[in-house]
């Protein structure tokens, strides 16, 4: 079986009144779901937009909630983690993670890191052991790919790029995401937006191109994963 978690992230939509403002992101994750649809023949297919639906950020409540003993919670505790408990079900039953994100201010928007922070969560999807010296934290979950879709206003965010610097989404999506139980990982990025020229066109040319591409080949590894 194999089940596919997409989870955009962009406040825009594909497609709304100001035409040139479309969620280039979403746009590029929709074409690789659909190509990988075609191609995978997937199981099951479980769709977040936590652009315009987002989780709630977590509070002090929560907190103790998460720090008090399953058996030791009162209703209203269990009210309060029931959407975290959600989501990492999602997580959890995925085998494959598709994350579409813009770049706001160089990192990933708030309503992403939002849906990060439900489900990082100590006995859930990580273990805390002091047994382990300076790097106490573990990841419980394994084995699931995920494939990252940006989109930025400006360019050079890769590894010795002009603004290397202050590439804050990537890097951050990457570290996270080793406690969704990310073992493999895969990029598309399109840049440019902000210039609107030819370098623009051309990033979101190779980024559908990339897309596709990907989707076929993702396709075949799951296809043969699952044999």
């Amino acid at each position: 079986m194999s089940v596919v978690l997409h989870v955009d992230s962009s406040v825009r939509a594909i497609s709304n009144a100001h035409t040139e403002h479309g969620s280039i992101s979403k746009r590029l994750a929709k074409q690789f779901i659909l190509r990988f649809k075609d191609e995978a023949g997937i199981d099951e297919y479980i769709y977040r937009d936590v652009g315009v639906n987002a989780p709630r950020f977590i509070t002090q409540d929560w907190i103790g909630a998460v720090f008090t003993p399953e058996s030791e919670r009162t209703s209203q505790q269990q009210q309060l983690l029931r959407e975290s408990d959600q989501l990492i079900a999602e997580v959890e039953k995925a085998d494959f993670i598709v994350i579409s994100s813009p770049m706001y201010n160089y990192g990933m928007p708030a309503q992403l890191k939002a849906w990060f922070d439900q489900i990082i969560r100590i006995n859930k999807t990580f273990d805390f052991d002091l047994a382990r010296g300076d790097k106490p934290l573990a990841p419980i979950l394994s084995g699931k790919t995920l494939l990252i879709i940006t989109s930025s206003g400006e360019f050079g965010f890769e590894k010795g790029g002009v603004n290397e610097e202050s590439s804050h989404l990537v890097p951050h999506l990457r570290t996270l995401s080793k406690y969704l139980g990310v073992t493999e990982i895969y990029e598309i990025a399109s840049e440019y937006q902000e210039f609107a020229d030819h370098r623009h066109k051309k990033s979101l040319q190779m980024a559908e191109s990339q897309a596709k591409e990907l989707a076929f080949i993702l396709a075949e590894k799951l296809r043969r994963k699952t044999c």
